[in-house]
This record gives structure tokens, sequence and C-alpha cells, in this order.
């Protein structure tokens, strides 16, 4: 069984255990006059039971999918002949990755030797023994779990302290888990950059005006020596997010104004659920918009203009880029301009105000501080952008500030370098990873700078 539908199931148990214990708890109240007569409310032991039911069966589920992939692969590894057994870490992932192929069949078997063949069907063979295994053992606890919550509900059971003892663990839990990923998250980039930069120096990475990260793989190969400057692809990414936040910043700030301030409520509840709607379009329709629209009209208005622009240009991608964030930055500011008490408003109009005095000189200044947070916000979201800068601003990785020419951001770098099956011994690869944390450093000053500015410049009002 599936992992999902195996999800589904426990979270059907987990019900029917909710049901046997809310009746169990009603059975065993009527012989005593009724409900009124129980330590607590029946919700409460039929919550019981369905925590003793799924609780531990999801821990079983979520152990057995942690640690199943790695203990397929060692077994798939050891079946090998020793003279195939790789060596290194990235080789045993190449390795793994091509005997996944053949058992998926994206790869025929009379492409690869025949121990590889014999691998990929031991492969299958363990995924389907661990699926069934997992299946049963996941069904097995759950039901025992939820037989042994069903039979200790008593009259006298405190169920309520019992299921909200539970629940503060299992939100603290959830607090810990992400918690837990985001320092993983940083430990894994951070020991990746480590040995990026043991192949490669810190003054070439930080300094370097040439990125081309193809690297020799033979002693033999020419044309091929890398180079890891990050110069070009972070001035793609402040030219890109520049671009954007230029058409991103008036168009949300004025509309959120608007709506807030001067728009009629049935115009505001017509105009503001279209501006959001663009908040749902996918990224990928947007890069469609950029390439086949966007970027050839520009193209065509340079040429007639006797500019010269290529056909794939950072002035595309970040002006549709910033068509995507004006709903961000429209929300954020009309969040905050709503937030300014209405006696401030009230105040200024009484004492002879316009309106727009009072925007300017009143509502603005006491919501400036979360307009400038939500705009960093915005500028965050920008630098992460990645599909619309592959399809309208292209791949190469020019050290320039003109908006027609073509360029690359880091995030796109990522995903290049990333792209297929990898050996994670190269700089090439490992170059993904510090860029990685150099993007990630980038996006947690903005962070930090715009919880600053709100911290420091917030209004407190009665």
């Amino acid at each position: 069984m599936q992992p999902a539908n195996l999800l589904l199931l426990t979270v059907v148990l987990a019900l029917v255990a909710y049901g046997l214990g809310y009746a169990r708890s009603r059975s065993l109240a009527m012989p005593m006059g009724g409900i009124r007569h129980l330590k607590s409310l029946p919700f409460y032991y039929g919550a019981r039971a369905a925590l003793w039911c799924g609780i531990p069966a999801l821990l079983v589920l979520a152990a057995w999918a942690a640690f199943e992939g790695k203990v397929i692969q060692i077994l798939v590894i050891g079946s090998l002949p020793p003279e195939m057994i790789p060596t290194g870490e990235g080789a045993a992932s190449l390795l793994v990755s091509k005997i996944s192929n053949v058992a998926s069949g994206a790869l025929p078997p009379g492409f690869v030797e025949a121990p590889i063949v014999e691998a990929a069907e031991r492969l299958k063979a363990l995924r389907e023994q661990s699926r069934l295994y997992m299946s049963a053992l996941v069904i097995s606890v759950a039901v025992l779990a939820g037989f042994l919550g069903w039979l200790r509900i008593r009259p006298r059971l405190n169920a309520r302290v019992q299921v909200e003892s539970i629940l503060k663990w299992l939100f603290f839990a959830c607090a810990a888990l992400a918690v837990l990923t985001t320092a993983g998250i940083i430990f894994s980039v951070a020991f990746e950059t480590i040995r990026f930069f043991e192949q490669v120096s810190f003054v070439e990475f930080f300094f370097g005006t040439t990125w081309s990260p193809q690297t020799a793989l033979r002693a033999d190969q020419v044309a091929a020596e890398g180079a890891f400057g990050m110069i070009p692809l972070f001035t793609g990414t402040l030219l890109i997010s520049a671009i954007a936040m230029v058409v991103a910043v008036p168009v949300g700030l004025l509309s959120a104004i608007y709506l807030s301030e001067y728009a009629s409520r049935r115009v505001r509840s017509t105009v503001k659920p279209l501006l959001e709607m663009l908040a749902g379009i996918p990224t990928v329709v947007y890069g469609f918009f950029a390439a086949l629209t966007v970027a050839p009209f520009i193209s065509d208005l340079a040429a007639s203009l006797g500019i010269d622009a290529s056909s794939q240009s950072a002035l595309a991608a970040g002006g549709v880029m910033g068509i995507m964030i004006i709903p961000f930055v429209s929300s954020l500011s009309d969040d905050v301009i709503n937030a300014v008490p209405q006696t401030l408003r009230d105040g200024s109009l009484a004492l002879g105000a316009t309106q727009s005095e009072t925007m300017k000189k009143v509502i603005f200044p006491a919501a400036l501080p979360g307009i400038m947070g939500g705009i960093l916000l915005a500028v965050s979201r920008a630098i992460g952008e990645t599909m619309i800068v592959v399809m309208a601003a292209g791949l190469a990785a020019n050290l320039t500030a003109n908006p027609l020419e073509t360029v690359t951001t880091v995030t796109v770098q990522i995903v290049t370098l990333l792209t297929g099956d990898q050996e994670f011994d190269s700089a090439k690869t490992l170059a993904a990873f510090a860029l990685g944390a150099m993007l990630f450093l980038a996006t947690l000053v903005l962070n930090v700078v715009a919880l600053k500015i709100v911290r420091k410049y917030r209004e407190q009002y009665d």
C-alpha cells in the first residue's frame, strides 16, 4: 500500500476509534444515570481513543518512510559484485540512480550490465516487500493501540486532562519540528558550502566576474577549467528584482491606497478579489506570458527605436515578475492602512484637512513601517523567483546593468547545476549549495531588516 493511502487509512481508523470511544463512554454512563457522572465529556473519551490509535501508527509510518530508502539502498548495493561496489558517496548516488531508472523502465536493461539488471529486480522486490511490511505494521499498531485506548475507558478517567496534555506535547513537537527543519537546512547547506570552498577559493567566488561552472571530468580535457565568480549572478538577481519592484511597489501601493481610502464598498468588493487573483496564477504561466508576449514586444520596440535588445532580457522578466508581486504588495499595504485607527482619520478631517491631506500626513506616516516591511518581504519574494527568469531572461551569466540584455539569477543557476544525475563531489554541483547559502543569507538579512523597521517605528494605539 502506498504511504498516502496508508495515511488515509490511519485517519479512517482514528475516526473509527473516536466513534467507538465516544459510544463506550456513553454506554458506561447510562447505568450511572447519564453523562453527568462521567469525569469528562464523551467527546474527550472519543478523542483520547483516536489519539491512541493515530499517533503511534503515524510515528511508525514516519520512521519507516524516513529510513526505508537508505536501508534498501544499502541492501541493493551490497548485492552487487565486489568490483562494482562504489567507494565514494557521489558514485554510490549515481549507481543507485541508474538502478532506479532500470527498475522504473526509464533505462532499458540492454544498455546496462547484467548485475545492474539483477540489482534493479532486487530493488523492485525490496520495495514491494517494504510496502507490505509497512502496511501490516502500521495497521497492526493502529488497531492494537486503538483497542487498548478503548479498553481503558473508565467513568472516573479524566480524559480531558489527558487529551489536552497529549495535544500540548503534539503542538510542541510541531513547533520543534519546524525549528529542527530550519536547523537541518542550514547545517546541510553549510556543510556542502564548506566542501565547495575546499575546492574553490573565497576570493574567486566572492570577487570573480566570470561564471562558467564547467569543470574538467578527465585529466586530458581542455576548455573546462571552471570559473565560479558569483558577481554576475548577484548582479542579474539585483537587476531583475529592482525592475520588478519598480513595477510592483507603485502599482501595489497606490492600488492599496485607493481601495482602502477612496473606493466605494461595491468597487472594493469587486476590484480587490480580481487583483488578488493575480497571486493565484502559476509562475509558469507568467513565464509563458513573458517569453511569448512581453519579451518579443520589448525586442521589437527597441529595434524600431534603433536600440539593440536581446530576445530574452532582464526588462521582460523583471516587468512580468513585478506584475506577479503586485497582489503581495497591495494586500500587505491594504492590511496595514486599514489597521490605522479610524479616530486618526476623524481627528484630521475634523481639523479641516482634506482627504488627500489626511492620507499624506496622517495615515501614510502611521502605516509606513508596516508598508516598508511588506516591501522588503516582496523583495525577498522577487529574489527567490526562478521560472519567469528561466523563460524570459535566459541562462547567460552576463555582468551588465543594461536591462535589455540577457542575464540570469542565483536561483536559476542553482536549478541548472542540480538538474539531472550529478556527481556531488564536483565543484560544479557543490557550487549550487554555496549559491544557496549566499541567497539564504541575503533573504535573511532582508527579513531581519523588515522586522527591525516594523518594531522600531510601529505605532501603538489604544
